[in-house]
């Protein structure tokens, strides 16, 4: 995952995404919407977009108070600049498209909905590598503090990225609300790794 051409490669496709995305936006407020667009590529009110920062902000400042009040603090793992550089500019675009888009069950009721949203957060926040590892020594799992606690905040980030596009505040479920959330919050990873020293180099 942390290979320097692959991070590089994802993070383009998270942009090319993000074209992609705001064209379906533009031909859509033009009249001449694509057939086939992006999922939640619509408008989205400035306050729903602000909502939904504060929120992941949030979670993020519940996240370091858990981690210094667990004493786990010291244990995060170090980050690459170019991984950051993915972590703000690619993955947002790329894992919101495919699970606050794509992997959302709609038409079929709000119990459906959210029982879809709840399944698909756990496999979020599962496939996050807090609680395994896979490297040249093959599969294990890495079952600490730090890494359930870790795993908890991602699956309430997955729900409160949910919540951010099917709010009643967000009439058009537009993905731009979680894209921009997403990013907030994995930009204050990276300024809270900087600032405490995590932070390992370029690639």
């Amino acid at each position: 995952m942390h290979h320097p051409i692959l991070l590089i490669l994802l993070t383009v496709a998270g942009a090319y995404g993000a074209k992609l995305w705001r064209d379906d936006v533009r031909a859509a407020s033009a009249g001449r919407p694509h057939p086939h667009p992006l999922p939640g590529a619509t408008l989205a009110p400035a306050r729903a977009t602000v909502i939904a920062i504060v929120g992941a902000l949030g979670l993020l400042a519940a996240e370091t108070a858990g981690e210094i009040s667990l004493g786990v603090a010291a244990e995060q793992s170090r980050m690459t600049w170019l991984l950051a550089l993915y972590a703000i500019g690619g993955a947002p675009v790329l894992e919101e498209l495919i699970f606050r888009g794509w992997l959302v069950v709609e038409n079929r009721g709000r119990a459906v909905l959210w029982l879809g949203a709840g399944a698909a957060s756990v496999a979020f926040a599962l496939l996050h590598p807090f609680l395994w590892e896979w490297d040249d020594a093959g599969f294990r799992l890495t079952l600490t503090r730090k890494g359930a606690w870790s795993t908890v905040v991602v699956l309430a980030a997955s729900l409160w990225f949910y919540t951010a596009r099917f709010a009643p505040w967000n009439p058009q479920r537009s993905l731009l609300p979680c894209f921009a959330a997403h990013a907030a919050k994995n930009a204050g990873v990276v300024a809270i790794k900087a600032a405490t020293g995590f932070m390992a180099g370029l690639w």
